[in-house]
């Protein structure tokens, strides 16, 4: 049921020191010190009950399909992955996708989230399809731009087997049971020849140069929050797996690009001083939302408890001694021409 509203394989050891892509190791920085138009339309036609959003510890979850998504949807949510988005813009230098499209027709945004990415690509696409289980899209979209609100583990996508030249998704840990199912749903929905990509952010910390204590809270947060994502069946490592995923359900051509992203600004490099700042930034405000169904679901902890155990986590998040960063993984792989089936 759907409402409409027109590297190489890697270790999960954080402090192997293992390289995982050809650039060159981040070096950190010495100084520790911080230094609506007629194209478009609107697709406001739902059901309103879906707007009536489940209130949590004083923050907003989705109504529709209630509790399957265990993060956000308010706005200070919105604003921190439209963050995250330019953020990612910038690391791809720019690249809205990594997949070699020829003129593709139609395409897919599952998990869209406030939408970004499916708007930006409005001049690429002639028609564009993001779906998400809230309806916090906004009103006025290009023409070729439309939202569905949809659980993406349902079977029917409301499309036509073999009728999508593109299916995109991104950041979406945490977000299923089992992601191999929406890989497997994306191949049979693409046509032959077409593409699935996914840019995901593995959430594991990484440090190259043993500047990591065993004893970093931001990393022990991380662990447990992990721990608590798969007591509700919800795993967040997904990223170093998408590889392996994508040929198992039978795409070719798989191809996997590894980038490191600083998680905050102590990179001596301007470009990722800079992106490190503002993942530091998308993080700290994340870290309550990251942790509260998280943890109280999973873990059985008050709102109380989780409060003051972020207090530390804050601080070691913060801390430029600590020259640590996150991997961001984009796979891409094709589905295979009706010729290269028969021929198997």
């Amino acid at each position: 049921m759907s409402l409409s509203i027109p590297l190489q394989h890697e270790s999960d050891d954080p402090s192997s020191g293992e390289a995982v892509s050809p650039r060159s190791i981040i070096e950190p920085d010495s100084d520790l010190s911080d230094s609506a138009q007629s194209d478009f339309t609107s697709t406001k036609s739902a059901n309103q009950s879906i707007f009536d959003y489940v209130r949590e510890n004083g923050r907003t979850y989705h109504r529709y399909q209630a509790g399957t998504y265990p993060f956000p949807n308010d706005q200070s949510e919105i604003e921190r992955m439209d963050l995250l988005y330019e953020i990612l813009k910038v690391l791809f230098k720019g690249k809205p996708h990594f997949a070699p499209l020829k003129h593709p027709r139609k395409a897919m945004d599952i998990g869209t989230g406030s939408g970004k990415w499916a708007i930006e690509m409005d001049s690429h696409v002639p028609q564009i399809t993001g779906t998400d289980l809230s309806p916090i899209q906004p009103e006025w979209v290009p023409n070729n731009v439309k939202f569905v609100i949809d659980d993406a583990n349902e079977e029917d996508w409301m499309v036509d087997p073999d009728s999508h030249d593109y299916i995109h998704t991104r950041v979406l840990l945490g977000a299923f049971q089992d992601f191999r199912e929406i890989i497997a749903k994306s191949y049979k929905y693409l046509k032959p020849g077409g593409w699935m990509e996914s840019q995901e952010y593995m959430s594991t910390m990484y440090c190259d140069d043993g500047t990591m204590r065993t004893d970093n809270k931001f990393a022990e947060w991380t662990k447990t929050q992990d721990q608590a994502a798969m007591s509700m069946g919800r795993p967040l490592r997904i990223a170093n797996k998408l590889k392996r995923w994508y040929e198992q359900a039978g795409f070719v051509d798989v191809h996997e690009e590894v980038f490191k992203l600083p998680v905050n600004s102590w990179p001596k490099d301007p470009q990722f001083k800079m992106l490190g700042r503002f993942n530091e930034t998308q993080i700290y405000d994340g870290l309550q939302a990251f942790s509260l169904q998280m943890f109280q679901k999973g873990l059985g902890w008050t709102k109380d408890e989780i409060e003051v155990y972020l207090v530390q986590v804050r601080k070691s998040l913060s801390d430029r001694t600590t020259h640590a960063y996150h991997r961001i993984y984009v796979v891409w792989g094709r589905k295979p021409t009706e010729e290269e089936i028969a021929r198997r």
